[in-house]
């Protein structure tokens, strides 16, 4: 092809170019205009979708009363908005595409379903334990739970995950998947809760004594909890003292816990030194391979040398 050719082509394929981006362009826009109304009934599903939702909760919450569980009604709330918004959702996407039946948007989304399920499995386990956890667990916010060597306050259990804020004051996330499968001990689940410390007396005192000593001390405390028995057993015979264990209930926070430990031990102590009753600590003998002399025999020793000299 000649130069001259070549050059009046160029500007021809330039302008066929051209105009079938504008002709594309220009179809695009008619049918985004031509789709208006369905995309504005669209936006209008969705706004009663939300307000759906909104009364929907509303209703739920006065239908099932605030003798329910709070965990319960939350989790009532929440599968009500979950199921009005799929149902909202499914909606928009058959107006906004007209070709798309119900029938083949579940479908679609049955097979969507599966796949974000393989994809999202943790995140799919969590939420199905956190519904299991609302639906039946016995904590709820306030509570401290310890499961290994989690342990804190609950502040609150989402679908997903649980919020726990530690005793140092740190804010714990927690996945309920990990609450969920695992042993979870509810430490607040009553308003009592029995501890245990253990003590001990000489083997030279008489036992029966301090037994008696060690209970009317514990039973004068404040902090424990009057009506419940509190338990002063001789536990067996220590390496340097007779052991006793001594049981009461108290407060179950862990805070009233601390502070009911530390009143027992306090008064154990002043009642046994009150009642002239000893307190042993180990003791340790050493033996040597041979005898040593004694200080007043080593510096007579060395006097004499001296005087020798």
């Amino acid at each position: 092809m000649a130069p001259t050719e070549q050059a009046q082509a160029a500007p021809d394929s330039l302008d066929e170019v051209v105009g079938s981006i504008h002709n594309t362009v220009l179809v695009a826009w008619g049918d985004f205009v031509d789709h208006l109304p369905f995309l504005g009934l669209g936006l209008l599903i969705l706004l009663l979708t939300w307000g759906t939702a909104w009364l929907g909760q509303r209703a739920a919450a006065l239908l099932v009363g605030q003798r329910a569980r709070a965990s319960l009604r939350r989790l009532i709330e929440r599968l009500l908005a979950l199921g009005i918004w799929g149902l909202g959702l499914l909606l928009v996407a058959v107006v906004i595409f007209p070709g798309l039946s119900p029938t083949k948007a579940l479908g679609g989304l049955g097979l969507l379903s599966v796949a974000v399920g393989f994809a999202f499995r943790d995140t799919f386990e969590n939420f199905f334990a956190g519904m299991l956890m609302l639906w039946k667990y016995p904590f709820e916010s306030g509570d401290f739970i310890q499961s290994g060597e989690i342990f804190g306050r609950v502040e609150e259990i989402n679908i997903r995950m649980t919020l726990l804020r530690k005793v140092s004051g740190e804010l714990l996330l927690v996945p309920n998947s990990k609450l969920f499968q695992n042993p979870t001990e509810v430490l607040t689940d009553r308003p009592m809760r029995r501890i245990t410390v253990m003590t001990g007396v000489a083997y030279g005192e008489d036992l029966a004594q301090a037994l008696g000593v060690i209970e009317t001390a514990v039973t004068a405390c404040e902090t424990i909890i009057q009506g419940q028995p509190v338990q002063i057993f001789a536990r067996g015979f220590g390496d340097s003292s007779m052991d006793i264990e001594v049981t009461w209930w108290c407060d179950s926070t862990p805070l009233g816990v601390r502070r009911s430990r530390s009143e027992i031990v306090v008064a154990v102590k002043a009642a046994l030194d009150a009642a002239g009753i000893e307190i042993p600590f180990p003791y340790r003998t050493l033996t040597f391979a041979e005898p040593l002399p004694l200080i007043g025999e080593s510096t007579a020793a060395t006097s004499a040398s001296d005087d020798s000299r």
